[in-house]
Order: structure tokens, then sequence, then C-alpha cells
């Protein structure tokens, strides 16, 4: 890689416009992974509600289910897949590492409780895991709450031994007697403490507010030329989650189809649906815009740089350049000799009648 790249984030808006259809309608695979702040996707997959955006724009879309997250990441990456749900951190930094120009088209949500440290034991502390293994998915959104647990408690990874696990594997090994603490996202982390009660969330996603967020990962490329494709993603994402609104005729039906698929029932569901902040484009275009957002991913950008992920160029944290909309730059200014990009856009569903 040469050492002049940059991911810029243009936060920018888009607003929905008439589809212009081909004589061959093009097919586009976008992948996920089960989570409570997925499903809206999994379920416009399932009932339809995909397909109907897809041929409003006269495109073809599937949402392919993965078992792994990291998995998913490195097949998009790869050029499996068109585009994936990500963390933000994971949108700076795996596909880039591959020189790979993406964009998030949807701001999704952000973690709200939903990511947490749980340790075995009643009434710990994150002081508690000094001398202790901690598993989790080396280098996603869960070594980043586990770093910004530890600059809340004056601790650090030297402390503790990070074994890096799936997150298919993360149930299995909380059971090991080798493991004190793992850390991890819903429904993982709900499972893990219903199964063991006598277990303590030392620190959880809800004490850094916005700072894990789900994105809508796309290759800008395809998006360039296919911007159809996202506007038909951003209006089955909208509609599905119009049809979780209270007062909805089938919000019932439909948090029960995604309680199945997430395999709890529809209490379990909502509670973890309860901590996780979903937005609608008003609210991700307010974020985005933010001194607050910019402050976020500057610690990102931080600890992407500790953990080797800006690549080996990288000189410090700052080899990141983020361009915002109005013209700042946070990062490297030289922005304009790099060639891959991070493109951050709020596509705007207002003008979309959802049905």
């Amino acid at each position: 890689m040469r050492a002049s790249r940059l991911f810029a984030a243009a936060l920018s808006f888009a607003l929905l416009s008439t589809p212009a259809f081909a004589a061959d309608t093009p097919s586009f695979r976008i992948a996920w992974t089960i989570y409570a702040g997925s499903m809206p996707l999994g379920y416009a997959e399932e009932t339809g509600i995909l397909d109907k955006w897809g041929d409003k724009y006269g495109i073809d879309v599937t949402a392919v289910q993965m078992n792994d997250y990291i998995e998913a990441q490195n097949q998009y990456t790869a050029g499996e897949f068109d585009g994936v749900i990500a963390i933000t951190l994971d949108a700076l930094t795996i596909p880039a590492a591959s020189g790979i120009d993406s964009t998030i088209a949807v701001l999704l949500n952000a973690s709200n409780g939903s990511d947490g440290i749980v340790m075995k034991g009643n009434d710990k502390r994150v002081e508690d895991l000094d001398g202790e293994r901690v598993n989790l998915v080396q280098f996603s959104g869960s070594h980043y709450l586990l770093a910004r647990a530890f600059d809340e408690s004056g601790m650090s990874e030297r402390d503790v031994t990070v074994v890096n696990t799936s997150d298919a594997d993360i149930i299995a090994a909380f059971q090991s007697p080798d493991t004190q603490a793992v850390v991890t996202w819903k429904p993982q982390l709900s499972e893990i403490v219903q199964q063991n009660p006598d277990t303590t969330i030392l620190f959880d996603s809800a004490d850094i507010p916005n700072e894990i967020t789900d994105a809508l990962l796309l290759h800008t490329e395809t998006l360039n030329k296919h911007p159809e494709l996202g506007h038909a993603l951003a209006g089955a994402w909208y509609e599905v989650m119009s049809m979780l609104e209270s007062g909805h005729p089938k919000r019932d039906e439909v948090i029960e189809h995604m309680a199945e698929s997430v395999g709890t029932d529809r209490e379990g569901f909502l509670k973890q649906m309860a901590t996780i902040k979903f937005f609608s484009p008003d609210e991700a275009a307010e974020l985005v815009t933010s001194d607050d957002f910019a402050t976020i991913l500057a610690n990102i950008s931080n600890f992407a740089w500790d953990k080797g992920l800006l690549g080996p160029s990288a000189s410090s944290p700052d080899f990141v350049g983020i361009a915002f909309e109005d013209g700042r730059v946070q990062g490297d200014s030289v922005f304009g000799q790099y060639s891959f990009k991070l493109n951050i856009k709020v596509l705007n569903c207002n003008n979309i009648v959802l049905n």
C-alpha cells in the first residue's frame, strides 16, 4: 500500500431520485449477521420488502445472512459482496487495509448497551480484569469497547491477556474455566447473562453513547455506477423501521418474526431492541455533522493507530484524513493526492411513500 492513502468521510446528504432502468437487471448481494440492530434488513429480505424496493428501482438485491461478523467484512473486502453491515470502526479499517474505496450509504443505529464487557462473579469492576484473560473479536467494536473502558478506569490492555475469539464461539468461550470475562454484543451478550446469572456487566456501550454505530457499507464504485442500489436499500430499511413504530398494525407481527430469527421470544427481543438507538434520516444527518461525531471519529482513529490497523505506512493517527461536507478536514489535510476514500452519506427517504 502506498503511504498516500486517505479515507475521506464526506458527510453529505443524497436525496432519493428517480431510478434509471437498464435493459439487464443489475444484481447485488449485501452481507449481514444476526444482531437485533441488523434485523430490519433480514426481515426485508425474508418478507419480500427488499425485492419490492429492488423492483421499484429496476435492480435485484439480496441480503445474505453470514454466521461470522468478521468473515462478512472480509468477504465484502474481497469483493464477494457489494455491501455489508459494519460498525464505523470496521468501515474505516478492514476494507481500507486492502485499499477498498467504500461508502457508508446509511447510518443505521448506535449501540446503547447492546455491546458489553461481562465477567464471572457478582459486584465486579473493570479493575477486577487485572491479570485475567478476556475473550473478544480482536480489533472489532468489542476491542474498542474494552479500550474505552480502560481509558475510563486508568488501566491498559497490558493489564490483561486478550484472546481473539470468533463471535460464533464467544458463548462457549465464556464457559471455559480459563476465561473470566468476554466482550461481545447481543444476542450473545444476552444469552451469556441469561445462562450465567452470577455475572457482572462491567461496562457497556451506553457508557460511550454514539461511539459504536452500525452502517450500511457499499463499494463506492458500485454505488456511483448504481445509485439506485443505495436508494432501494434505504427505502427497504426505513419501511421496516416504520413498521416497528408504536401503533403500526403490523408491529407485533414484525417483532415476533425478528425475535424468532434472533432465537429469542418477544420479551427477549424487545430487551435487545431497547439497547439500540435506531436513527431516522434526520437524526443520522444531525449526528454526522456534529462536533461530537468528529470527536468520536478521532477516538476511533486513535484506537486504529494504537492497534496497527492503519497499515505499515501510517506514522500517526492523523494518517487517516476525514473530510467533512463543510470543508473541514480532520487528520491529514493533503487529501487530494490520496486514492482511497471512505464516504459517509445519509440517504434521505422523506420523498418516498412507504407502502
